[in-house]
């Protein structure tokens, strides 16, 4: 089979559009199009449903494009074999995580050492962090959940635990640390389910027979501060998110495990692409945080 059209397509499924990918490719966009429509005649498929200007991927399209990932990251792996370079000096590196403040020291450090390479980084939880990993849709991610998923290798980036905050004017605002089993009928401020932190501290609450009183949800670290700050109830976050503020006094959780680990992982078939080896080897060489 020839990989004209696979690559047509997944230049495509990448960038989102003909347009775009052309762009990439330096071809023409009908070009590119025949290219695509060719690749779905000769197999009697459709990889793109096309609206209009925007396209989208089939379940087809999402399938083949896991496959064309790596099948191109294996010929890029190949070339830095036989070219005998292990030096970056242009490439891509797609990360997700779970929270920038985790990764951003490792993206820059990255950049110190190899100052060609480009960057995108997309935030989420940690269950769609893993998820967008699986997808293939990025080729490192920083995650606190750990998996026994043998798809995927994961590096222990960090320590960390949860941590409970709350503003001046709550009646714990004097206090350094509080009770687990304090939260009894305390309404807390949290992050949405497929968060590590929903998932550690309601794992805790269900393990003491802890009942809250109502749990705000949100989607987002800054939303968590944000609702704590307008009075909906207590937050719990990581140690790490929460930054010396006048507003707002940290308490230290006792009473239960609230340690958790941030994680460094990518795809095992996908460890030795130059580009996630690069990362990988940030910690290899000592260059983690502590």
């Amino acid at each position: 089979m020839s990989t004209t059209g696979l690559r047509a397509f997944h230049a495509v499924a990448q960038a989102g559009s003909f347009t775009k990918a052309a762009r990439a490719l330096r071809l023409s966009q009908p070009t590119l199009s025949a290219q695509v429509r060719a690749l779905e005649l000769a197999n009697g498929v459709q990889v793109f449903d096309r609206r209009g200007r925007a396209i989208a991927l089939t379940p087809l399209g999402q399938s083949l494009l896991a496959v064309t990932t790596r099948l191109f990251a294996a010929e890029d792996e190949a070339a830095a074999l036989l070219s005998g370079s292990r030096e970056l000096t242009r490439g891509h590196l797609r990360v997700a995580a779970d929270n920038a403040a985790h990764v951003m020291p490792l993206l820059a450090r990255l950049k110190r050492r190899h100052a060609g390479l480009t960057f995108s980084l997309e935030i989420g939880n940690s269950s769609e962090v893993l998820q967008r990993l699986l997808d293939c849709s990025v080729d490192v991610a920083v995650a606190a959940k750990r998996t026994s998923d043998p798809k995927i290798h994961s590096v222990r980036l960090r320590a960390d635990r949860l941590v409970a905050f709350a503003p001046n004017g709550h009646p714990w605002a004097r206090r350094r640390e509080v009770a687990l089993r304090e939260f009894e009928g305390q309404d807390v401020v949290i992050r949405e389910r497929g968060s590590i932190t929903r998932e550690v501290f309601e794992g805790r609450l269900a393990e003491c027979e802890v009942r809250p009183g109502a749990l705000f949800e949100v989607q987002t670290r800054e939303a968590v501060r944000e609702a704590v700050a307008a009075g909906f109830g207590v937050g719990v976050v990581f140690d790490s998110e929460i930054s010396s503020d006048a507003g707002f006094a940290k308490l230290a959780l006792t009473g239960a495990d609230f340690a958790v680990a941030e994680y460094v992982v990518c795809l095992e078939e996908r460890r030795r692409v130059p580009l996630v080896r690069s990362f990988l080897d940030l910690l290899a060489d000592g260059s983690r945080p502590t």
